[in-house]
């Protein structure tokens, strides 16, 4: 991560701003004349008494077991939905989860009852395994106010460009829904090709 990045990443950062929302009050008192003597240092101890005070902003482990089985897979799909419900993103952001983990649901079943392990399965395991998961955790460890505000390739915000992968991928899951159930092996090809290329380096900064 750049130097650049890191520093926009500090002052979008919840300690940053309730640091400087007190350090603002302790000014507010310095210029109203309720303080006067060591103003300076006030202001700086208020500042770092809101920045320690604001909640730590942890990364999200959302990943799913490899070796996870189809009843745990789906029972750590619902719990990934309402793990990213209770973080309260953007409004858009919550059905395109639910979309896509209902559609994951819906096709395990189905991709239960296929013998060995088919080509479909394969993709459709990585989105809810690693795709999915990893593109939200990235999402979700930003700060909210960079998230929202802050410009990045294209001139789109973080949340722009996660709307815009989660419609893609919201997208392609239900045309392989459509697929697994009319059986029609050629599609599914070239919809699981689409999403492993798509998505296939989700460890990568997709976020710029």
């Amino acid at each position: 991560m750049g130097l650049r990045r890191r520093f926009y990443l500090f002052l979008y950062s919840p300690a940053n701003i309730f640091g400087c929302f007190l350090g603002l009050l302790g000014l507010g008192l310095f210029f109203s004349g309720l303080i006067k003597i060591y103003w300076f240092a006030i202001v700086a101890g208020l500042y770092a008494l809101g920045y320690l005070m604001a909640p730590a902003n942890r990364r999200l482990d959302l990943k799913i077991d490899s070796e996870s089985d189809m009843a745990d897979i789906m029972a750590a799909l619902e719990r990934l939905a309402k793990t990213v419900r209770n973080k309260k993103p953007a409004k858009e952001i919550i059905p395109l989860v639910d979309g896509i983990t209902a559609s994951i649901i819906e096709i395990l079943p189905f991709l239960a009852k296929q013998e060995g392990t088919p080509y479909d399965a394969y993709v459709i395991r990585q989105t809810a395994m690693e795709y999915l998961p990893t593109m939200l955790e990235t999402y979700l460890a930003l700060p909210p106010a960079f998230a929202r505000l802050h410009l990045l390739k294209d001139g789109k915000t973080a949340t722009h460009i996660i709307i815009e992968q989660l419609q893609l991928l919201d997208a392609e899951m239900k045309k392989l829904a459509v697929d697994i159930l009319k059986n029609d092996t050629e599609a599914l090809i070239v919809h699981g090709n689409f999403l492993r290329e798509k998505f296939r380096d989700s460890s990568q900064d997709w976020l710029g």
